[in-house]
Formats: C-alpha cells, structure tokens, sequence
C-alpha cells in the first residue's frame, strides 16, 4: 500500500501516463482550480475584516476536489461531501454568487441562512447533499444513496469525501462495512491533508495511511498524490467504472497538505512548523498543473494570468453582490416544515412577527421583519 499513484511530480514533470483529456476539459480543471483558490482567498479576506463570520480554508486542495469532480456525470451521480470541497462546486457550474448567498446567509442562500457559512447544498447543476459540522455523517448517508440507485437499476454513483480526522468516526466503520457487504456504488475519498484540526496522522492512526483500511471491509483502496489532479482524475475515473459495472466501492486515500488553518477559527501555526508549510508550497497543485500545460502548449502565460484576474474579479463581484442582498425574512424562520402550515405554528409565527413589529425592532424599509 505504499505505492502512490502519480502522474505530475511536483516540478510538473509527467512521470506516469497522463489520462487522455481533451483540452477543453483539461483548462476547464485548471480555470476550476484557479477560481477555487480565488473564491477561498475572497472568503478569508471577508472573515478577517468582519463581513462573514466563517469559513474553512482549501488553499492545497484544489487538485482533489477539482480533479474527483472531472470524473462525474453529474447527469446521474451525487456528491455527499463535507467542507472542504469548493472545487467540486465550481467544476460543475454553481455559480460563486450563489456560494456567497451561503457565506452571508442572505435571503437568496438555498438554507436562507440557517446554516453557518461554508454548509452547501445545491440540487442544481449537481446533487450536492448539504454539508454538515459532525465529522462522518455524510459517510453512511452516501451509502443510502448509492443502494437506492442500485436497487432502481440506475448507473449513478455517489462520491463522499471525508478529512482523515472523519476516518476514526463511526460514520466511517458503519459505512465502509455497509458498502462492502452489499456492494453499494460509493467511491471514499479521504483527503488525507496530514492534520484533524491540531491532530497529526500519527497521532490518529497506527495503520499504514488510510488506503489500507479498505482491506478490513472488502473494499480495494488506492493511494494518490492528492496535489496532482491528473491522478486525482485517474483514481477517481477508475472507482467511477468499477463502481458503475457493479463491481462496488472504492477507498481514494488523496495524500495532500492544507495550506493553512482547520477554519478561520484556528490557528496553524501554533502547531504546524513553518518549514512544513514552505515544504507542501512546493508541491503547489496549481503551480503543478500550470507548469504540465505550458509545457503541452495547452496554455500560456499569458493565458494563466488572464484567468487569474478573471477568477479574482469574478469572486470579489460575487461576494459585493451577495453582501448587498437583503437578510431572510423573520417569518422564513417558520416555513419549510410543513406544507401546510399548522395552526399553532401560524399562531406562533404571528405572535413573533407582532411582537418585533409592535416594538419597532427589525423592521426594514419595506416594512418587513428581517432576522
């Protein structure tokens, strides 16, 4: 288990066989990663100065969101992630501004801000379950998925993307052995970013990695260098056509470095050397791929510095845009329960409304209540 899938190394020389891509595809994978890290750098930058209360970091991981997401048919497959997946997102045509609804808990955002910024759910353009704080949870539920696409005969697969901190929940055991036993068509993928919060990996695990831990449940794993997309796409790809041929589940342990803290509610360098930092910088994923592309003449400088600027604006447009939009409204803290409102509920949705209103507390221009 200690072979380890690569194709780029980290000066992006081609040491494996590259995957035959058409260009398009392999510019559209660079341009996601690009706005990946732009709409992260946006996100802390808007944290930091007090527009939005929260976000998480996925400055080194774009090549392992971006890079899994080349390899779905979003036509049929679903994606039941957890945080630290902007790139898969954007891979796939949700637009940044709607992301940023989430970020400010606007009355646009999908949960109408009653989740915490970076908790995305989205069923168009993709099945994108909705992201949840507890470590795992989203594990067994991307097993249910794939059983009830396998029990309709459908060829869809759900990929579920975890931490190596989520490896130790019981979300995990329960899922990994659901799958194996029944051969749900559910593709693990554990960016394994070396840290569960301030927990290193050798303080998590006495195992070989976590590729390995596929074994115990029937399930073959496989270990990728998670800063090179190409072998991202590849090991991915590859679960993808096992999985839809019946063949079952995979275990992608994506070996990557996350380029700064857990959260914005963190600080790294109370626990990661700086010298560790300098090391994974290195291996950049973009500068990675970038290097690959020029080489091959699929891209320019010049080309690559547009789409910098492009992805820069584009972020920082979205989040003005979304920051201008107006707050939900109070009565929306009632609704989406039941279909039809119940008579106590309506009484104490009137009673609320009357009572901020009666008060001449949230009241807005409009005349509305918002939160």
């Amino acid at each position: 288990m200690s072979d380890t899938l690569q194709i780029l190394d980290p000066s992006g020389k081609k040491v494996g066989a590259a995957p035959r891509l058409k260009a398009d595809t392999l510019l559209r994978m660079f341009r996601a990663m690009v706005r990946t890290r732009a709409f992260d750098e946006r996100c802390m930058k808007l944290q930091r100065t007090g527009r939005i209360g929260f976000s998480i970091p996925n400055r080194g991981i774009e090549a392992v969101s971006v890079g899994s997401a080349a390899a779905l048919d979003i036509a049929q497959d679903w994606v039941a992630p957890h945080y630290r997946d902007f790139g898969i997102m954007l891979y796939h045509g949700v637009e940044a501004e709607a992301m940023m609804d989430n970020m400010y808990g606007n009355a646009a955002d999908g949960s109408v801000g009653r989740q915490m910024p970076v908790h995305f759910s989205f069923r168009e353009p993709l099945r994108y379950l909705s992201i949840s704080s507890p470590l795992g949870t989203q594990i067994p539920q991307a097993v249910g998925v794939g059983m009830a696409m396998k029990g309709r005969g459908e060829d869809g697969v759900c990929l579920t993307t975890f931490g190596d901190g989520s490896t130790n929940t019981l979300g995990f055991h329960s899922g990994m052995n659901f799958a194996g036993v029944f051969g749900a068509p559910v593709i693990f993928l554990c960016q394994n970013n070396g840290w569960a919060i301030s927990c290193p990996v050798e303080k998590q695990t006495a195992s070989e990695g976590f590729a390995v831990k596929g074994e115990a449940y029937g399930i073959p794993g496989v270990k990728v260098d998670g800063n090179d997309v190409l072998a991202v796409y590849r090991a991915v790809s590859e679960a993808v056509k096992r999985a839809r041929a019946g063949e079952g589940p995979t275990l992608i342990e994506a070996v990557t470095f996350r380029m700064g803290g857990h959260s914005t509610s963190d600080d790294p360098s109370k626990y990661v050397e700086a010298s560790e930092f300098k090391e994974w910088e290195q291996r950049c994923p973009l500068k990675r791929f970038r290097t690959w592309l020029i080489h091959e003449g699929k891209l320019s400088e010049e080309q690559a510095m547009a789409m910098e600027a492009e992805a820069d604006a584009e972020m920082l447009a979205a989040s003005r845009v979304a920051a201008a939009k107006p707050k939900p409204a109070l009565e929306t803290i009632f609704n989406d329960v039941f279909e039809t409102m119940p008579k106590h509920l309506r009484t104490q949705a009137d009673w609320c409304i009357g009572h901020y209103s009666s008060r001449g507390e949230g009241v807005d221009e409009k005349g509305e209540f918002p939160l």
